[in-house]
């Protein structure tokens, strides 16, 4: 099943002028367009001289901006054996939850629960995986919905959150806590801004490196942070696209992309 991306254009510069706390005249006086224009990209309607506009006043990649304007860009296709997306609904979206596992051992970590972790436990019990531990990217309702299930089907694994929250039936951990599963070692990296115990898990020994960042980044976007935009902007500077460009990201919303597509062609952060 193709995910489609979470985020569209006028997403991308909602976001930015929230983050940035401008208001609508404001973006349209830096960008010398009118607010009536501004107002209209923000509904949706695309037009480029706008967007280039308008980029350089919210910190965008005016080429990526207009990419993702024009809908010209998704990432390509991921399949990693040993890594498996689930993207199950949640009131009026979906929402992305992971298993990675070491194919020789088939010792398995799961990453979040999302609105429905039935397809996870298929997965788990028909490849007769051994689930380790259960490691939550955040706490929002979205991602952990179904977190009591995988609990009651695992009693035995250790679910692991962030310690800057408490969260019933979890251990808590630090910053650059270590997991393991076989072959597969788990580096945990806090990201906070969009949520204070935002946490992206670098993972090595597949095929390719991979992240799981939760919300910190979409593939495209960015999960918002209106109250600690510049701060959520260099934390996943520096702990996501400090990765090798070949890393698999796993993001909590949309299709999984990697650190060299991201750093192309999201608005946010490509040079």
């Amino acid at each position: 099943m193709e995910v489609p991306l979470e985020d569209f254009y006028e997403d991308i510069i909602g976001k930015a002028q929230r983050g940035l706390g401008l208001s609508d005249e404001a973006v349209a006086s830096k960008a010398g367009i009118s607010t009536a224009d501004w107002k209209k990209a923000l509904n949706g309607a695309f037009d480029e001289a706008t967007a280039r506009a308008v980029a350089p006043v919210l910190n965008l990649n005016a080429d990526a901006l207009v990419a993702a304007g024009k809908k010209a860009w998704k990432p390509n296709p991921v399949d990693l054996v040993g890594l498996d997306q689930f993207n199950t609904p949640f009131d009026d979206m979906t929402v992305n939850a992971y298993v990675a596992w070491d194919p020789e051992s088939k010792d398995a970590v799961l990453f979040d629960s999302g609105g429905n972790a039935d397809p996870m436990i298929e997965l788990v019990e028909g490849l007769g995986l051994k689930v380790q531990n259960i490691l939550l990217t955040h706490t929002h309702p979205d991602h952990i919905y179904d977190l009591p299930k995988l609990q009651l089907r695992f009693p035995n694994v250790t679910t692991w959150v962030h310690e800057s929250m408490q969260v019933e039936n979890c251990k808590g951990f630090s910053d650059g806590k270590r997991f393991q599963a076989g072959s597969l070692k788990i580096e945990a990296r806090h990201t906070p801004g969009h949520s204070k115990d935002g946490v992206t898990f670098a993972i090595t020994g597949l095929a390719k490196p991979v992240a799981i960042v939760g919300d910190a980044i979409f593939s495209g976007s960015m999960g918002g942070a209106p109250s600690a935009w510049k701060d959520a902007l260099a934390v996943n500077r520096e702990k996501i696209f400090s990765l090798p460009e070949d890393t698999i990201v796993c993001p909590g919303h949309g299709p999984m992309s990697s650190v060299g597509e991201e750093s192309r062609h999201n608005p946010y952060y490509a040079s």
